[in-house]
């Protein structure tokens, strides 16, 4: 799977978070982060990409196409 991650402002107060730090350990080994930070903004970004992908493939059979729709139309250079 590909995560694109983008370098985002730091947040100008503190964080603190009371994690599971078995949480935590199991993360930073199976991420191969190297800081515990670094650990818990990867698996967010990954939860974030997967649950965005959720709700696409939720969407399935619950849109209507226009059958009439040419797409291949559309690709032709002009």
């Amino acid at each position: 799977m590909i995560v694109h991650t983008e370098k985002r402002e730091v947040a100008p107060w503190p964080q603190n978070l009371a994690l599971d730090p078995e949480l935590i350990e199991r993360a930073l080994k199976l991420s191969g982060e190297k800081t515990k930070k670094a650990a818990v903004t990867r698996a967010l970004e990954e939860f974030i990409a997967n649950r965005s992908q959720k709700r696409l493939a939720d969407l399935m059979g619950k849109l209507e196409w226009d059958r009439s729709y040419n797409y291949k139309a559309e690709r032709t250079r002009r």
